[in-house]
């Protein structure tokens, strides 16, 4: 199936009925709305029936109205500005319950995850950096909370890792200038894709390192440029993005890693830890 579904709709427009022709209309006009609508509130917007829906993206190739919708969101979802996303979370929403609409969201972003994440390469993935001489980790804006998150982990079972700060483009370059093929650089990124993450991931590559790229899907520009891709699923919820998924996904890179590693005791380096957050007074104490 063609990736861009405005230009398969064209196409196939001399051979729609009246009532798919209203379907047509609707959706090259406003497909930033008609992205998140049922099969029968887009039917009620174009005054047809929702069986009419449903044989309309049966007509363009899809397998039902959800695969032709999922088309519709993959192609936009980069392209929505702030306040597109609003205006199409008042779509979404409506009047339901924005709290169990959100969680239900997310539970439902983590199942796909589950069943459509790469174990080979979620494997890989786990290898390649527990044999790496050095981790260098990218995300910015909302997936520098990713990168941060990770870091502040793998800071407490390997030696070698760096958290790529967010400066300007000439410092990013400089904080990886010495990464090379026995390294491993992570960039995280989800819509709206950052160009600094695909420039330091094209520019790691170059150099001959282990990319692992973790993003939503794999044709995005991120997953194109990783050796190894790494896909969970993201939502869009009014301006922001979920990452849940990912988070979930980063969560088990960490647990799968040091189970993995080699050379390191964790029992030992958390009783030292343990130690010194009692020594230095860390947390606060609470009786049980």
């Amino acid at each position: 199936m063609n990736n861009d579904i405005l230009s398969v709709i064209e196409e196939a427009a001399p051979r729609f009925s009246k009532g798919q022709r209203n379907i047509a209309k609707y959706i090259l006009e406003n497909y930033d709305k008609a992205a998140f609508m049922t099969a029968s509130k887009l039917g009620k917007t174009v005054n047809v029936s929702e069986s009419t829906v449903v044989r309309f993206a049966a007509e363009l190739g899809y397998s039902g109205y959800p695969e032709m919708r999922k088309a519709l969101q993959d192609m936009i979802r980069n392209c929505l500005t702030s306040v597109q996303r609003i205006e199409v979370s008042k779509e979404i929403f409506g009047n339901q319950d924005i709290l169990s609409a959100v969680l239900n969201s997310d539970i439902e972003q983590i199942r796909l995850t589950m069943e459509e994440v790469s174990r080979d390469d979620f494997d890989k993935a786990v290898q390649a950096i527990i044999n790496s001489e050095h981790i260098y980790i990218f995300g910015l804006r909302s997936s520098a909370a990713l990168a941060n998150f990770m870091g502040f982990y793998f800071n407490l079972i390997f030696e070698n890792v760096r958290v790529v700060n967010e400066n300007a483009v000439s410092e990013v370059f400089e904080q990886i200038l010495r990464i090379n093929e026995r390294d491993v650089f992570i960039g995280l990124s989800f819509p709206r894709y950052s160009k600094r993450t695909i420039k330091a991931m094209r520019y790691a590559h170059d150099r001959g390192a282990t990319v692992i790229g973790i993003t939503d899907t794999t044709v995005s520009p991120i997953a194109k440029l990783a050796d190894i891709p790494l896909c969970a699923k993201s939502d869009m919820v009014s301006f922001l993005d979920s990452l849940v998924a990912p988070l979930s996904l980063v969560n088990a890179l960490i647990v799968a890693t040091s189970a993995a590693a080699k050379g390191t005791d964790l029992e030992t380096d958390f009783a030292k830890l343990e130690k010194m957050w009692a020594e230095y007074d860390v947390y606060e104490k609470t009786d049980v």
